[in-house]
């Protein structure tokens, strides 16, 4: 899979013979006829959903599925498991071997592999129990290393952006409409801290200010989900113009009007 996609990807000046040969039998046009037609079909099946569930809408998910999860675990064996496990059990194995850039051993991501295997217990009855140190181990660590981080790149930079953005001198209308706009985004900003605040009972000053805040997450939920609509309706776009110009228009019109044109 990984070398099929560097030769449909890659220039042709670097490809060996028989990837030359390949890249051009697969970007020939009955190749690319064969596609299109596939692809067609596999986006008909899945909107047919829209009409009622049915077996073409299911072997099209279960194909989807079933691709993605060869394609992910293609990438975790070559990208993952391979050169972070395999080669510094047995760095022999590794082509850079003895290079300076080579593989060099290290018996220590055992422990690792012996913490990734606990997971797959899960589906092993009585011992589902082992994945919890795994995942013990996930959590803890992502969130000791992930909270800082959050913090010092995420947090801390936003905030002080807002502040900074605030024109605190005032001339023009155009920089009384930029000082309405950043007190509006610090205030919200500041609201919705205190509604995450909950070492404080929400009561009194602190609940109606927490309260506020909920009235700006709202709105950001709303936008977000706005956003992503617009996301899946862009998406939709670009599969209705596919049927519409590279299939229909391409290879059932044009390659009609080409039969009629040599006849």
């Amino acid at each position: 899979m990984n070398h099929l996609a560097l030769i449909l990807l890659q220039g042709t000046e670097n490809l060996a013979p028989w990837q030359l040969a390949m890249h051009d039998f697969l970007k020939g046009p009955t190749m690319v006829s064969i596609g299109t037609w596939i692809a067609a079909g596999l986006t008909l099946f899945m909107f047919s959903f829209i009409y009622k569930d049915n077996p073409l809408f299911r072997f099209g998910e279960h194909l989807y599925l079933g691709i993605s999860a060869g394609y992910g675990s293609t990438i975790y064996w070559f990208s993952y498991i391979k050169p972070k496990l395999i080669y510094p059990l047995v760095p022999t194995l590794d082509p850079m071997y003895g290079t300076p850039g080579g593989t060099i051993q290290n018996y220590w991501v055992i422990i690792p592999a012996i913490l990734g295997a606990f997971i797959l217990m899960r589906l092993i009855p009585g011992k589902g129990w082992l994945s919890r140190i795994t995942f013990a181990f996930v959590i803890g660590g992502g969130t000791g290393i992930g909270l800082p981080l959050v913090v010092s790149n995420l947090f801390l930079p936003q905030f002080s952006a807002t502040v900074q953005a605030i024109p605190w001198k005032v001339t023009t209308l155009d920089e009384s409409v930029l000082l309405l706009n950043s007190l509006v985004l610090f205030f919200g900003a500041l609201t919705v801290l205190v509604y995450f605040f909950f070492s404080v009972e929400h009561r009194g000053f602190a609940g109606g200010v927490s309260r506020v805040g909920i009235y700006f997450l709202m709105i950001s939920f709303g936008a977000s989900f706005g956003y992503t609509i617009m996301a899946r309706v862009s998406l939709l776009i670009g599969r209705i113009q596919f049927l519409m110009f590279d299939w229909i228009g391409n290879e059932i019109v044009g390659r009609f009007a080409m039969l009629i044109h040599g006849g």
